[in-house]
């Protein structure tokens, strides 16, 4: 048994809709790094993915299901349930995703002053 997503494992002080790179949609990157380590049950992804609603989190690994980075698998058993985990083609966005996310965080600052002067009335 995997151990629990850390639920603070995405601040929220710093939103991904501040990255300029996207994988899918705003949320198929952190899903992705979510399902890094094993499968996950629907429950466990929105612990760190807090602020996604349950439509939102289901239309998108749906798209990572139909894009073939991620498979849904019905757990048999007395509590029968779903767990979503990365294909072989998902889990070779890990290495892409690391680099973007390091780029990011040389580039912090540079985006946020971006963003907020963009935000700005001219």
């Amino acid at each position: 048994m995997l151990p629990p997503l850390d639920p603070e494992m995405f601040d929220p002080l710093c939103p991904s809709g501040l990255m300029p790179i996207r994988i899918g949609d705003k949320w198929a990157g952190m899903i992705i790094r979510c399902l890094e380590q094993g499968p996950r049950r629907f429950s466990e992804l929105r612990v760190p993915l807090r602020g996604i609603s349950a439509k939102v989190l289901t239309a998108s690994l749906r798209a990572l299901e139909r894009d073939g980075l991620v498979s849904r698998t019905v757990v048999a058993g007395p509590a029968q349930h779903v767990e979503y985990g990365l294909t072989a083609l998902g889990r070779s966005m890990i290495e892409p995703i690391d680099a973007i996310c390091a780029w990011a965080e040389e580039h912090w600052d540079e985006l946020l002053d971006a963003r907020e002067s963009g935000a700005r009335p001219s």
